[in-house]
């Protein structure tokens, strides 16, 4: 993994420009935690640190002083460095979901609630999305400072670029429910997900809508990006909307696609992501 910054392209139509104040923090195989700068420029807040060596490194390589933390879900690549950051940083303020397995939480938030972080120029607000786990949240900013219009969503394992999470908790139909929600937002939206799964991901996708003209585009530029060492994320919503068959249960090809697999016709949308998530399962 490395932490580049991928540029935004004219000949790579998928190549999305980050958002000048969101730092990646590669860390593990494949896990991307997200430092979040400050107005001023000294302070950060970072999204599900589950190494906290990595953000150490960042925050001193920066000169930054971590001031909060948002959490998305309870996975130990997730909350594993919680524990260090609060004794490395005294006045570190934790946010996170109602989950008391959580240990180190400060203020835990609901579906509604929003979150306003002071210096940041950002309130991110809540969006339950219960599927890879039960206490899953995501957080979703309309706006993070003047620099940059485009709305922001940290959805931490739910929603990844070109695919979903697991379902390790709940159910095919909680999560349908979830990447519902979460299809909802402005089509502009910046997705920052967890992992850096897109080229695998996308590799699924082409067997479950071989035909598509813009899946099949998406994957040259994802490959032509990891071939030169570049991260796929963020990803928006626009180009999930368009080629992440999990956000694609009500399409004719993808249904066709899980009836196939099914053996039989499919109860609803949501009987048709859980036919291809066990697909994609069944490949691993």
């Amino acid at each position: 993994m490395t932490d580049a910054r991928p540029i935004a392209n004219a000949e790579l139509s998928n190549a999305v420009a980050p958002h000048p104040r969101i730092l990646p923090i590669p860390a593990f195989d494949d896990n991307y935690l997200w430092l979040l700068r400050s107005a001023d420029g000294r302070r950060a807040a970072v999204v599900d640190p589950g190494d906290a060596r990595a953000v150490i490194e960042r925050l001193e390589a920066e000169q930054l002083e971590l001031s909060d933390v948002l959490v998305t879900h309870h996975h130990a690549d997730h909350i594993g460095g919680l524990a260090e950051l609060k004794r490395r940083f005294p006045g570190l303020r934790v946010h996170g979901p109602h989950n008391p397995r959580i240990e180190g939480i400060d203020q835990r938030y609901s579906a509604g609630q929003s979150l306003a972080l002071e210096g940041f120029e950002a309130r991110f607000e809540v969006i339950e999305v219960p599927g890879h786990t039960l206490d899953h949240i995501a957080w979703f900013a309309p706006v993070i400072g003047a620099q940059d219009p485009r709305p922001v969503l940290f959805c931490g394992d739910t929603l990844f670029s070109g695919g979903c999470g697991r379902l390790f908790e709940g159910t095919a139909a909680q999560m349908h429910t979830s990447l519902s929600r979460l299809s909802g937002l402005p089509p502009a939206t910046l997705v920052y997900c967890a992992h850096e799964y897109t080229a695998s991901n996308l590799r699924f996708a082409r067997m479950v809508e071989p035909d598509s003209e813009a899946l099949n585009a998406r994957h040259q530029d994802v490959e032509t990006l990891r071939a030169q060492g570049l991260p796929t994320i963020p990803s928006t919503l626009s180009i999930e909307l368009a080629t992440n068959p999990f956000m694609r249960s009500a399409e004719s090809t993808v249904r066709r696609a899980a009836q196939a697999r099914l053996g039989r016709d499919a109860i609803d949308d949501a009987d048709v992501l859980g036919a291809i998530r066990a697909w994609k399962d069944s490949l691993r």
